[in-house]
């Protein structure tokens, strides 16, 4: 534990100093390099080059060497530092009166990790490939599977699971919210609420979360990690700090023997030496001045009055524990005093078959009667339970013959015995002789019992001492001593006669000093001797066995509060002599310097160390630790860490700036790192931390140092460019808007950072500015990403098919990326509206380059890239913020050339096909006409539903294409009709007129000419 070879912390990153390791290629280069001419010298003589070699190698070999002691040395420095942290610990945990465990704590939802989201993987795969026994509607399975495509294979869900900051919950809030649009938008259903549709949908999406087996059920003995959560014992939380603070078990029970944790006065005057200890300290610097440096000269006499109402702070808390019921009358109320009756030897004079009984009492209480037993077996193991105000109080057992005769009025008295027990009495059941009566027979008469008293609270210590003082027990006698209690800084001691409830004397320490001293000579009565002593008022005490002395020195020591530890007879073998209960032989051997290792680390004085630097090593190990565990924490403590935290600062006066400071750094350090940190931690920390520096703290103004301020500026400027930084890549700090109002929070905390002081507000417009260019390099940001995920690369060697179709994925992304932000990250940013517009412009208009380049080398006769027009037409004419906007308009401009050119072509078509089907007719009637005409409505409404499935969005050009369509229908009809006219007459003539059949043909194959002979660029139909 207290040597090298025992250090276990050969792991983590210093707390003092960061380690150097030897550098091999400064090494290497320091061997190669040489003086000019070397070279040459070295090729002449051979020998010397071994010779100079064998010298360089000894040199690096030394050098290596001192560095890995001083490597050593270090670790071993940086051990005993968290081992006297955790001795500091260890009394913030064994005697809090500071803190307590807060109740009022979010509840932490524990981790996903990688194999928990491959799991749950997985499962929703075989949900969705009907390989699970869960019965689903098409509607629900279309959920789960949106669910399962855009969040569980989401990159930026396994990059939040990597960061430790993913729980089973946001899984599930996420779903959560992804069906309720969903819901919301079917139609209504008699006799079923949309409620009950959501409430069937969670309790299936758990079903499939959970699977065959629960992800997280715990084993049978649940680990520290899995009860972090929760109130923790005492034993619990120092297992949980020898975790943080790389401490062992025997270590740990070493420190525990050796502090006297389980004895709570030691753990009190442990407290009240170190307040004393504070109060001279600040007393110190106010006389030699030698004050920290301040931000105001005025602040120095603040800083010694903050330090002396800190202790008097502390010292109120700590009188206001309870001590006992005890009053300042100093009467000792004694719960229980036990006796127990077993047998009695030696009678004789009564016959075998007479009926004996007992009787005990004590002085002023109930009396208390055995039952009835024969004489020849007077057994009996009765109990009797007494409370008593006495600290002497007077026990009288009594044996009792039972008369025979009818006019008897008492029963004889056989035997009496009467004790004066204490609280340190023998425990167990011990003979005593009786008094019997004068003649009678049974002179040898015994009785066997026990008294046994039990110790109120406020009696530190009793027993019996001879004492002489000055203004109190002028005579050198023996007396029976109580050291009682009043209060968390009164003690007296107090002399008791017998049977008497108050004391006879009584002497409060309040400024004594308590020490071990020599026989006086010419006192009778005693064997070792101590005294007290205060500005010459000196008191004698005496008794005759050492031990019983150095429990009467250890007692008051820790009632007087003395800073001088007392010294003991040298024939005294215990280690430490300020423990009551302390066991004098410990179960682990130690070496001498083990030994004296132990007491320097319980008897270093807490005012000899900077609890400031030793706090910040603390709490960045406890923030890792927490980090670490299976709790998805974002940077917040547990209870019982808080507890433990809290109580540190206010026993060993950290500042609550530094603080806040400190934790301010490790949380930016984790979020640079990319852990997930609620934004609110930082809010919090960051406000006091500003209060204090700007002087408008709630508790009035307080002194600020140089260094909390330079500290401050520093950490201010570090924080603006974080909280920059999370905003631009909001998507990916926040992703699917987790943690829940993170970003709000994030901006919120940017608005209060931006402030020059606590009360002069930031303009709007400067914060305004600040999330417009945040939001523009986000939008390049999310782009180049998407492009990244999409793997879609932009060559002119690629396909005109292909880069259509990679534009038309990239599309849906694109349109998927800013539905996700309106549905998660919307309501952060619902104070600026027009920036988040500004930015889905931004985004969109990075996807427009793209999106002309690939259009630009499409065929002028291809008509595939409608549904592209369709896909973002959609979307945008629903959106309130984007349609008609920059990117719509420009799409609308886009495509009206291909639209128009698409419709004339398009009648071109429909014309033609019209002409060759009334040459091809047969006049058979088809529905409610004939072939031609059935054909000419169907391509007619088909052109029609793809102009309305257009959408266009612009009023005007949209009437025009529903007025072009109208006339085109019309003229269609109106030709298609005197087609049918003239084909009838034509017809007719035919019939009337054989003779002209020749002329009639050759005008129909002249026409048939003219009907080829049109426009070979007509389109395909998109039908």
């Amino acid at each position: 534990m207290l040597d090298s070879s025992s250090s276990e912390d050969t792991g983590g990153e210093s707390d003092l100093e960061p380690q150097r390791k030897p550098d091999a290629s400064s090494s290497a280069e320091k061997r190669e390099t040489g003086p000019p001419g070397s070279q040459q010298l070295r090729s002449a003589t051979p020998g010397s080059l071994a010779g100079k070699s064998t010298k360089v190698n000894s040199a690096t070999d030394e050098e290596q060497e001192k560095r890995k002691r001083e490597s050593i040395q270090k670790e071993e420095e940086e051990r005993k530092i968290k081992l006297q942290i955790y001795v500091f610990v260890l009394r913030c945990i064994a005697y809090p009166f500071n803190a307590k465990q807060p109740t009022d704590m979010s509840r932490r939802q524990q981790k996903v990790n990688k194999q928990q989201l491959q799991a749950v993987k997985e499962r929703f795969l075989a949900f969705l490939n009907g390989e699970t026994q869960i019965v689903a509607d098409e509607a629900f399975c279309n959920a789960v599977r949106s669910y399962y495509e855009g969040f569980l294979k989401s990159e930026r869900i396994s990059r939040m699971v990597q960061s430790g900051g993913c729980s089973a919950n946001d899984f599930r809030e996420v779903f959560k919210k992804n069906i309720e649009r969903r819901v919301r938008s079917l139609p209504e259903i008699d006799g079923l609420s949309k409620e009950t549709v959501l409430s069937s949908w969670i309790a299936k999406y758990d079903a499939i979360y959970r699977g065959d087996e629960d992800l997280w059920r715990q084993p049978q003995r649940a680990h520290l990690s899995a009860v972090s959560e929760l109130i923790l014992s005492k034993e619990q939380l120092y297992e949980m700090f020898q975790q943080i603070l790389n401490i062992r078990k025997f270590e740990h029970q070493l420190l525990y023997n050796a502090c006297q944790l389980d004895s709570m006065d030691e753990q009190a005057a442990q407290i009240r030496r170190e307040l004393d200890g504070r109060l001279q300290l600040a007393e110190k610097i106010a006389k030699e001045r030698k004050y920290p440096k301040f931000v105001s000269a005025d602040m120095e006499a603040l800083y010694v009055e903050e330090l002396r109402s800190s202790v008097n702070l502390l010292m109120a808390n700590l009188e206001s524990l309870p001590v006992s019921k005890g009053g300042p009358d100093f009467k000792q109320k004694l719960k229980r005093s036990t006796i127990v009756i077993m047998e009695v030897q030696g009678l004789k004079s009564v016959a075998p078959d007479r009926m004996v009984y007992c009787t005990m009492e004590v002085e002023g209480e109930e009396k208390l009667q055995t039952d009835q037993v024969e004489a020849s077996r007077p057994q009996w193991g009765t109990q009797g339970d007494f409370t008593t105000t006495h600290p002497l109080p007077s026990v009288k057992v009594k044996l009792f013959l039972e008369s025979t005769r009818v006019l008897a009025l008492d029963d004889k008295e056989l035997g009496k015995v009467i004790l004066n027990p204490t609280t340190n009495g023998p425990k167990h059941t011990e003979f005593h002789r009786m008094i019997v009566p004068k003649n009678s027979q049974d002179t040898e008469l015994k009785i066997k019992l026990a008294v046994r008293m039990d110790k109120p609270p406020n009696m530190k210590h009793s027993g019996y001492l001879y004492a002489m003082g000055q203004r109190v027990w002028k005579r050198w006698k023996k007396r029976y001593f109580v050291l009682v209690q009043v209060s968390q800084y009164t003690f007296a001691m107090c002399s008791y006669r017998e049977k008497k409830a108050e004391p006879q004397e009584l002497m409060q320490l309040e400024g004594y000093t308590v020490d071990c001293c020599e026989p006086r000579p010419g006192l009778q009565g005693g064997r070792v001797f101590f005294n007290v002593l205060k500005e010459g008022d000196l008191v004698m005490f005496a008794c005759d066995d050492e031990q019983e002395r150095v429990l009467w020195v250890q007692a008051m020591y820790r009632a007087t509060g003395q800073s001088y530890k007392p010294i003991l007879h040298p024939k005294n073998k215990t280690p430490n002599c300020r423990g009551g209960n302390q066991k004098l032989t410990s179960p682990i051997s130690l070496d001498p310097s083990q030994r004296q290792a132990v007491e320097k680390l319980i008897s270093a004085s807490p005012c000899q160390f900077d609890h400031a630097a030793l706090f910040t090593i603390l709490q960045k190990h406890t923030l890792q630790h927490r980090m670490n565990d299976s709790f998805s924490c974002l940077g917040w403590f547990s209870p019982g860490q808080v507890f433990v935290l809290d109580e540190y600062c206010a026993r060993y006066g950290v500042r609550g700036c530094h603080r806040h400071l400190s934790y301010l750094k490790e949380l930016m350090d984790y979020s640079e790192n990319n852990a997930l940190v609620d934004p609110m931690l930082l809010h919090y920390s960051y406000a006091f931390c500003a209060s204090h520096v700007h002087g408008n703290r709630p508790d009035g103004i307080g002194t600020v140092t140089m260094e909390e301020k330079v500290q401050f500026e520093a950490i201010r400027s570090r924080l603006i460019a974080l909280l920059e930084n999370q905003i631009t890549h909001f998507r990916y700090c926040f992703p699917f808007g987790r943690p829940d109002g993170a970003l709000k929070a994030t901006l919120s905390l940017q608005e209060r950072v931006l402030m020059k002081d606590i009360t002069t507000p930031v303009p709007p417009e400067d914060m305004k500015k600040l999330v417009q260019r945040c939001l523009e390099q986000a939008a390049q940001i999310n782009y180049s990403q998407l492009i990244e995920y999409a793997k879609i690369k932009v060559e002119h060697q690629v396909p005109s098919e292909k880069r259509l179709e990679d534009m038309m994925r990239l599309g849906e992304l694109c349109i998927e990326v800013l539905q996700q932000n309106e549905e998660h990250h919307s309501e952060a940013f619902s104070c600026w509206p027009e920036l988040m517009a500004e930015h889905a412009e931004k985004f969109l208009s990075l996807y427009r380059a793209d999106m002309e380049a690939a259009l630009q080398v499409q065929s002028i006769d291809s008509w595939n890239s409608f549904p592209l027009f369709q896909l973002f037409n959609n979307f945008l004419r629903t959106d309130p913020h984007l349609c008609n906007g920059m990117f719509h308009k420009h799409l609308q401009d886009l495509y009206i050339p291909l639209v128009v050119r698409y419709i004339d072509l398009m009648e071109l078509a429909i014309a033609q096909s019209i002409h060759r089907s009334f040459q091809k007719e047969t006049w058979q009637p088809v529905n409610n006409g004939s072939a031609t005409s059935e054909d000419l409505f169907w391509k007619l409404n088909t052109l029609q539903m793809f102009v309305m499935d257009l959408h266009w969005p612009e009023p005007e050009f949209a009437k025009h294409l529903e007025q072009r369509l109208k006339l085109m229908a019309s003229d269609m009809m109106e030709a298609c009709v005197k087609r049918r006219v003239n084909l009838h007459k034509l017809q007719q003539r035919q019939s009337w007129c054989c003779t002209e059949g020749t002329e009639f043909n050759f005008d129909r194959k002249a026409e048939m000419r003219l009907t080829d002979s049109g426009n070979s660029t007509t389109p395909k139909l998109m039908f």
